[in-house]
């Protein structure tokens, strides 16, 4: 009630708007077919007898868009006076569309990619957003291939596993991309990641054939997801089909190295209850020696329509997978043999767990409450042998190093978006709170000696081990956001919002330091005891704005603040190859984007902008001597380099992203609904430095991951049911650490110092239908590049991780619906 009470009221007559749509050429009734509300941000949908009604309209001029996939795209501007009452007649393209026809529908549609300034209860008005329609992608989605479905994300940078997509690792703007840890990354809304403020990594990362599309939003993202610098992705999972009582779909794909994936999707609307669910099983043995993996994924979708005004939903995820893992390479094992792996007890598991419910609700046409709540119940286990000598052989009959992590966490978010009249022009207010509260578990300690997956804890058998602790980690967040946009012309619009966080994090538990005499026995074990406790809270501030000069053209910006809390990870995780300062601390700083978008005509469409990330005490890694307390307690030297993770200083990274989609057959004059040949330049400029630190030989370095030259090409093909993509990518140089460690090829040590030579990889996919079914196929890495996007100083290394060879795939889809 309090929160109702604060949101602006509007006092203008309301009406209601009810129409028919028909076929032009037979007159009968068209079924689900899109009526769309551009400044709205909302679509309804015809019912059986292709009828439709919109309540609690205002007295306005609306702008509708009438969409059904088979039929010419309708733009109708309509004026609401008093309740009205209209028929619309659509016009069939034809009997049989050819999938270019399709995809060239879904191209006009969802126009230049990106969220629109008002999507349900969110704002994205003078943001940075992308969209990716995976209904359009040609690309080996049956893998998961990162680098081929986040093709036109202007400056991602991408760590590419062995895993068939098992988990995504994408960074950018200097940012770390291990496990996407620098990203809010959600799934329909809520967060999946093992914890948001302790632990912010994804070790789950949806099936792209079960996603609709991901939403992409740099930046500002912070105000209304979080405090994290990289911005917002989230996976909007498929939804229930709404024309049909039962849609099955089967997709089962085979490919290089014994890669198989079977998707089963089953998905429909029985009166006002809608469905949707798969089963996806991966299985495959990888490249290089003791690679194999195998994961088993549910997800289960309902939702129930209680009336006109208000629907319910809930959701639920489960993931199992074990991979091998094979291990880092120094650079000499990497030039002399990539395939190589000198690990073959080294294993991973993850057991994830999620589910969520939330309720929508509109109280008429243009207020909307949203209200979630979720959870997760999951653990990660990593076992095997890992030093900072990369090369050193396994002793087979020593203990392995073993990692596991339990992650249990709740949360709720409400959000209220009122469309309103200030004075004579439009306006919009959003306001929304989140409640979040995890308790996580790491403990670390001796594994088995023997070669299998077993996770098992062997203290018993070696009490002396050095890496042991045993750790509580209960966290709690609570954060209240608001954003406003307020239009001083129709065309130009500026958005102000806040966020106020109280987060409050714990460390509780012990550590054990075991010291060794020059003979390697150990001479003194003790244990220690680590309880902290970090309160704070704080204000963001950010703004946006958005002006367009023309219908086809926007001009945007915005700034604003942003924040990273330490992880537990940076806390306490005992790594032979790096050291944490023990007074880490958090990070933070501003971001900002200034760019053009827009369109010319059906021909070209674009998206530019220039970006600016200021960071305090940015958390990186430089290389120095190891250190360690003696038997007599005096820091000594150990005689090895090793990383030192802490806060390396300030930092500033700052370029220029671009991408461009040329229609090369509309720019000519070509209109042929059976041909389709357009390409595509993404690239992105980059530049960074350290502008103070007081760690030597830091400062006017460049900031580690980050690429001067990010850039991905393609060429898109269609001749009626068949479709080719060709894609080029190049990656320039980039360090990884602050210390700008170059590359040495002579070293046959540590594989994890110095910097990630340039690469470029080509990929071909191919796609043909026929009826009820699909064939997808396609060669990645056409050229056989050897590569790597990889020096992991911990799991899956240490050391390189090698990126695949040539590898080829073929899918086949099948769809059946009543």
């Amino acid at each position: 009630m309090t929160l109702l009470l604060i949101v602006p009221l509007a006092a203008s007559a309301q009406y209601r708007l009810e129409g028919t749509i028909l076929d032009e050429s037979t007159g009968q009734p068209i079924v689900s077919a899109e009526i769309y509300d551009n400044e709205a941000g909302k679509s309804f949908r015809t019912n059986k007898q292709g009828k439709f009604v919109i309540e609690n309209l205002p007295a306005d001029d609306y702008l509708l868009y009438i969409y059904k996939l088979g039929y010419r795209i309708i733009t109708l501007p309509l004026e609401v006076r008093s309740d009205t009452s209209i028929t619309i007649q659509m016009e069939a393209l034809s009997e049989t569309l050819t999938e270019v026809a399709v995809i060239d529908q879904r191209d006009e549609f969802y126009g230049l990619k990106r969220l629109r300034e008002v999507e349900g209860t969110a704002i994205y008005a003078g943001k940075k957003t992308e969209v990716i329609s995976l209904s359009n992608k040609i690309a080996n989605i049956a893998a998961n291939n990162p680098r081929q479905i986040y093709a036109q994300v202007s400056g991602l940078n991408i760590y590419e596993s062995n895993d068939a997509g098992l988990q995504l690792n994408i960074g950018g703007r200097g940012l770390d991309p291990s496990r996407s840890s620098n990203f809010n990354v959600r799934q329909n809304g809520y967060d999946i990641s093992a914890d948001v403020l302790g632990y912010p990594e994804s070790y789950y990362t949806p099936p792209a054939e079960a996603l609709s599309e991901i939403q992409i939003v740099r930046g500002a993202a912070s105000l209304q997801y979080g405090t994290q610098f990289g911005g917002l992705v989230n996976f909007r999972m498929k939804k229930p089909v709404r024309d049909k009582t039962a849609e099955f779909r089967s997709r089962q794909s085979t490919g290089s190295n014994n890669l198989f994936t079977s998707f089963n999707s089953l998905s429909g609307t029985v009166g006002k209850l809608g469905y949707y669910g798969y089963y996806h099983y991966k299985t495959g043995d990888g490249f290089r020696p003791n690679s194999g993996f195998e994961s088993d994924n549910i997800y289960l979708y309902t939702d129930l329509e209680l009336g006109e005004k208000t629907t319910i939903y809930a959701d639920f995820t489960y993931l199992d997978y074990l991979a091998q893992q094979p291990g880092g390479l120094t650079d000499v094992q990497f030039y002399r043999n990539p395939d190589f792996s000198n690990r073959s007890r080294n294993w991973f598991r993850v057991d994830w767990k999620l589910a969520s419910a939330g309720l929508e609700h509109r109280f008429n046409y243009k207020k909307r409450l949203t209200f979630k709540i979720f959870g997760l119940d999951a653990s990660r286990e990593a076992l095997g042998f890992r030093t900072n000598r990369v090369s050193q052989t396994d002793d087979l009959s020593a203990p392995r190093d073993l990692i596991i992590g339990t992650f249990r966490n709740f949360g709720s978010e409400v959000r209220y978006l009122q469309r309103y009249t200030l004075g004579n022009r439009n306006a919009v207010f959003l306001i929304g709170a989140k409640y979040y509260q995890s308790e996580n578990t790491s403990v670390q300690g001796p594994g088995t000696n023997s070669s299998d997956a077993d996770f098992f804890l062997a203290t018993d058998q070696y009490p002396d081990y050095p890496n042991q602790s045993d750790f509580i980690f209960p966290n709690r967040n609570l954060a209240l956001f608001g954003e406003h946009i307020f239009y001083l012309q129709d065309n130009l619009s500026i958005t102000p919002g806040f966020r106020f966080e109280y987060i409050r994090t714990e460390s509780k538990g012990n550590f054990q330091r075991v010291n060794f005499d020059l003979a390697g026995n150990p001479i003194q074990n003790d244990t220690f005891d680590d309880n902290r406790v970090f309160d704070r809270n704080f204000l963001l501030l950010g703004t946006g704005i958005s002006y367009l000069p023309s219908p086809e053209v926007e001009i945007y910006g915005n700034l604003s603040s942003n924040y990273r809390s330490v992880t537990f990870n940076d806390i306490r995780i005992v790594n032979p190859t790096f050291q944490v300062d023990p007074d880490i601390r958090d990070e933070s700083g501003y971001t900002a984007d200034l760019g053009i978008r827009g369109r010319i005509g059906e021909t070209l469409s674009y998206d530019i902008n220039g970006f600016g990330l200021w960071y305090n005490d940015r958390l990186g890694e430089v290389l120095r001597p190891e250190t360690r307390i003696n038997a007599e307690g005096v820091v000594e030297e150990t005689g090895r380099i090793v990383r030192f993770r802490g806060n390396i200083g300030t930092a500033f990274m700052y370029g220029l992203e671009s991408l461009a989609e040329w229609n090369i057959l509309q720019s000519v004059g070509i209109r042929n609904k059976d041909l389709k040949l357009s390409t595509f330049v993404n690239v992105a400029l980059t530049r960074s430095e350290y502008l103070k630190s007081e760690i030597p030989g830091v400062e006017s370095n460049e900031v580690e991951f980050t690429p001067l030259v990010n850039l991905k090409s393609g060429v898109n093909f269609g001749y009626r049911n068949l479709l080719l993509s060709l894609q080029y990518t190049y990656v320039s140089v980039q360090f990884t650490d602050a210390s700008n460690a170059e590359q040495n090829i002579n070293d046959n040590q540590s594989g994890i110092r110095g910097e990630i030579p340039a690469y470029d990889v080509m990929d071909l996919s191919l796609s043909w239908s026929y009826g009820i079914f699909r064939m997808e196929t396609g060669i990645n890495n056409v050229l056989n590049k050897n590569y790597f996007t990889r020096r992991a100083t911990g799991y899956p290394g240490p050391g390189i991780i090698p990126s695949q060879p040539r590898t080829w795939y073929f899918t086949l889809q099948m769809n059946i619906g009543k």
